[in-house]
């Protein structure tokens, strides 16, 4: 059995403009993701918005340069991972299809990464 990590990548600003209602409904989406893909996933998270985030990095001087906010400016964003444990890339490609994501069509992916 191989571990893939699903890297789930949505847009921001329409989880933030939408309504509670829509909120529910996609996390609700996850919670049947969950329970029928149980047997596979190994860890899962919910991250904060960028917002939330520090970045750490050398300043070529020997200390650190933190930064609040994402580092990088687009509309996507990590919002959420699962950790999966499946026989090949193929079966981790089909969970993967089957990730709830928030967003356009187009403008969500769920990124597929084997690990070590």
């Amino acid at each position: 059995m191989a571990q893939y990590l699903l890297l789930i990548h949505d847009n921001e600003a329409d989880y933030d403009a939408a309504d509670d209602a829509a909120r529910q409904a996609h996390d609700e989406g996850h919670a049947v993701f969950q329970r029928d893909h149980k047997d596979v996933i190994t860890a899962s998270a919910h991250l904060h918005p960028t917002s939330a985030a520090t970045v750490v990095r050398e300043d070529g001087r020997g200390g650190f340069l933190l930064t609040d906010g994402a580092y990088a400016e687009t509309k996507e964003a990590l919002g959420g991972y699962y950790v999966i444990e499946v026989p090949d890339l193929d079966a981790a490609l089909a969970v993967a299809k089957r990730v709830p994501f928030f967003g356009r069509t187009g403008e969500a992916a769920i990124e597929v990464r084997p690990l070590y």
